[in-house]
């Protein structure tokens, strides 16, 4: 009981029964809080412990301002029993505990802060206790100072006005007697060629000598310094007239003369005048260097000078003009605007020659340099002259000449492609004329290919020089975006395209123009390249510049799909015109092997013609030829017997049976409505049809146009019997070979069929040789 009340506890009611230690512990933390409140007197409105409502006078109330415990025990020991009461002791010794504990903690953690803050106190009480005593002796001195001035100044007090007078007197006698002496310097300074100092000395006394020019003796002094001043702008003038000395000299005598109180106007006509003839000077040195002879420098050296001499004295003539004529306002700039126009338009046009002359060289890298010294050379005069337009006359000279660098580029990719298709030429000419075996074609277009894309990478990295960065004017509008997409992508890498395009397409004129001089080889050659520039090489090109080249230009461009539909197009009517050209030399062999024979008349045929072996051999060497450069490509299933198949067709009973009507009495069918009827029913033979990219395509259209035009001439001769067993005999040694190059061998079939029967029809004796003697004869042969 005595513990119990030693301390405050908990406020519990007669009525309250103990809780678990869930429910004590918010209570209990709600009491420390409520204590620390007090402990930092804080109001009782503030303890977060204390119930609502209760009588602050309640001397039983624990949280209570006007708690007693001996009222306290008293309540407790008369209304608690003897078990309540042990649980209050119990409850409010561990609240004690748990205030010792939070009471020490707060302790410990401002422990630190509690042993600073005395340290700080005791330091600030010493330094305080020295700042005092120092403040002290400092008042003392300072008395002691200010009695001493003050006894000083009493007894200086009448010298101090004396000396003062005769200060202001001996300041006036030395302006006084500079005046007096004025006329005498300026003329030394005029006989010694200080002109300057002279001016100076009479700004000095100008106003003064004004002011007092009524009084005698200055207006004596005054007339001699007219005089003298007029001799020195007389020597001025005659000095700026003369020219010899450059413009920081001239630029002086005019600030002179100008301080000298001359007329503004006349000194600014006459400083231009004098700029102009200087300038003038130097257009004309450039201007010679442009002659026959000697023989003009290099760019680089021609800019250099033209920088060095006329632009840099440009902007010193620019220069000196806004300092010395600034008073002139408007009318003075737009003077010297029209005069630095003028000068830099002749200027320009010399640079624009002397550009002009490196249009053939093939190099740009000193070319890019001079126009980046021409370019950087004149930002200074257009700065400050930005009303004449110099700065923007000068990015034009230089997007015209990349503009013409672009098309001097076109031009060299133009010839060096021309020149690699003469080499081809020559190479494809060599082995006939040397009777030697020259480069193969796969080979010769493996040369033509990587020349001409060495040939555009060149060019690019030639142009590119245009871009890069340490150049001036590469970070203008048109070199970021119109150079890089409409001049660099469209007109030279597009355009190269379609010049090509262009140039393979003209070898496919009527024979009687170009194409007839065309070697076979070479359309073939150029149709494979184009087809390779339309699976790859288009999209590689483009690609390779849009990443040197990055478009900053939203202007429309070629897209990769047109080029590569326009190079296969190309491709496409190359190879075609190659079939007819091939077709064609066939044909003229077969046409003039049937047109100078006397079928009538013939001998019984014993051999196979030499025509239809070279026939053979001419398309074998074709099927070589092609072979090189393209597929095979893909072709029907061959039966394993198409000679013999072949040769039975003129044997057979279909054979037989179409011959019949002509030499059997009993057949009155006309053999002409039996050929037709026949040709209903048999598949219709497109000879022009177009030209796939493979060689099994290209013989066949080949075969196709050589049959057709050996069944056209014999539909125009009248055989014997001999003559159409020769016909008979031939075709049957066409049909053993040209079969396996074709797509479909019922084609060969088909042609070298009708041209028999065409025979046969006109022959008035048409009796076939025995299948076993034709076979004999093409084994033979």
């Amino acid at each position: 009981m005595a513990a119990a009340a030693a301390a405050p506890g908990p406020g519990s009611g007669p009525g309250d029964s103990p809780e678990g230690p869930e429910a004590e512990a918010p209570e209990r933390r709600r009491k420390a809080h409520g204590m620390l409140k007090l402990y930092y007197s804080l109001s009782e409105g503030e303890a977060a412990g204390r119930p609502s409502g209760p009588d602050p006078l309640d001397p039983t109330d624990l949280n209570g301002a006007h708690f007693d415990p001996e009222v306290y025990l008293d309540k407790l020991r008369r209304e608690c029993p003897l078990a309540q009461l042990m649980d209050s002791e119990t409850d409010m010794v561990r609240q004690i505990r748990a205030l010792d504990s939070d009471m020490q903690t707060l302790v410990y953690e401002n422990y630190n802060k509690f042993i600073s803050a005395t340290d700080t106190i005791r330091k600030m009480k010493n330094d305080f206790r020295k700042m005092e005593d120092e403040m002290d002796r400092l008042a003392t001195n300072m008395a002691v100072i200010t009695d001493f001035s003050a006894r000083i100044s009493a007894t200086l007090q009448d010298r101090h006005e004396r000396i003062t007078k005769l200060a202001g007197v001996h300041a006036l006698l030395r302006k006084l007697q500079f005046l007096f002496e004025l006329p005498s310097r300026l003329t030394k300074c005029v006989e010694l060629g200080a002109y300057g100092q002279a001016v100076r000395y009479q700004g000095r006394a100008r106003a003064v000598l004004q002011q007092y020019q009524h009084l005698p003796s200055f207006r004596a002094i005054q007339d001699d310094c007219q005089v003298i001043t007029a001799r020195l702008a007389q020597q001025l003038r005659q000095r700026f007239r003369e020219g010899g000395s450059g413009a920081p000299e001239q630029a002086e005598c005019v600030e002179l003369l100008l301080a000298l109180g001359e007329p503004a106007e006349e000194l600014c006509e006459e400083f231009l005048a004098h700029a102009r003839g200087r300038l003038e000077e130097e257009l004309r040195s450039l201007e010679a260097e442009l002659g026959p002879s000697p023989p003009a420098p290099d760019v680089l050296e021609f800019t250099d000078h033209g920088g060095s001499g006329f632009v840099g004295g440009l902007c010193q003539v620019a220069a000196a003009y806004q300092e010395l004529f600034a008073a002139q306002g408007p009318a003075g700039a737009e003077k010297l605007a029209a005069f630095a126009r003028e000068l830099g338009s002749r200027y320009f046009a010399l640079v624009e020659r002397r550009l002009a002359q490196e249009q053939g060289s093939g190099d740009n890298s000193l070319l890019v340099r001079a126009l980046d010294r021409f370019h950087r050379r004149l930002r200074a005069p257009g700065a400050l002259l930005a009303a004449a337009g110099l700065a923007e006359a000068a990015t034009e000279i230089v997007e015209r000449v990349a503009r013409e660098r672009l098309g001097h580029h076109l031009q060299g990719l133009q010839a060096a492609f021309l020149g690699s298709l003469t080499d081809v030429r020559q190479a494809l000419a060599a082995p006939r004329i040397a009777g030697k075996e020259g480069p193969g074609l796969a080979e010769l277009l493996a040369n033509v290919a990587s020349s001409i894309l060495s040939h555009i990478k060149a060019s690019l990295a030639s142009v590119h020089l245009f871009t890069a960065k340490e150049v001036s004017f590469s970070n203008k509008p048109y070199f970021r975006g119109e150079f890089c997409s409409q001049g660099v992508r469209e007109s030279l890498i597009v355009g190269f395209i379609r010049s090509m395009c262009q140039t393979a397409q003209s070898f496919c004129d009527s024979p009687g123009e170009k194409g007839g001089a065309t070697p076979p080889a070479l359309l073939l050659l150029l149709s494979r390249l184009c087809l390779d520039y339309e699976t790859a090489t288009i999209s590689y090109i483009l690609t390779l510049t849009d990443e040197q080249f990055l478009v900053q230009d939203q202007s429309p461009v070629t897209p990769v799909s047109t080029l590569c539909a326009e190079a296969r197009e190309t491709a496409r009517r190359l190879l075609t015109h190659y079939v007819k050209v091939q077709g064609l030399v066939i044909s003229q062999m077969l046409r003039k092997s049937v047109e100078t024979r006397d079928w009538l008349s013939t001998l019984e045929p014993r051999n196979v013609r030499a025509v239809m072996k070279r026939v053979v051999e001419d398309t074998t060497a074709i099927d070589v030829q092609v072979g090189l450069l393209y597929e095979e490509g893909v072709r029907k299933a061959q039966s394993s017997d198409s000679s013999k198949r072949t040769f039975s067709v003129y044997s057979s009973s279909r054979q037989q049976g179409r011959y019949a009507p002509s030499y059997t009495p009993s057949a009155p069918m006309d053999t002409n409505l039996l050929s037709n009827i026949q040709k209903l029913f048999s598949e219709r033979i497109d000879v022009f049809s177009p030209v796939e990219f493979n060689k099994v395509s290209v013989l066949t259209g080949i075969i196709k146009i050589s049959l057709k035009t050996l069944l056209e001439c014999v539909r125009l001769r009248t055989f014997g019997r001999f003559g159409l067993q020769q016909v008979q005999v031939d075709c049957h040694f066409l049909q053993l070979y040209l079969w396996r190059f074709v797509a479909d061998e019922e084609l060969v079939h088909l042609l070298l069929d009708e041209v028999v029967a065409s025979a046969a029809l006109r022959c008035p004796d048409p009796v076939p040789m025995e299948p076993s003697v034709v076979e004999v004869i093409c084994e033979r042969g």
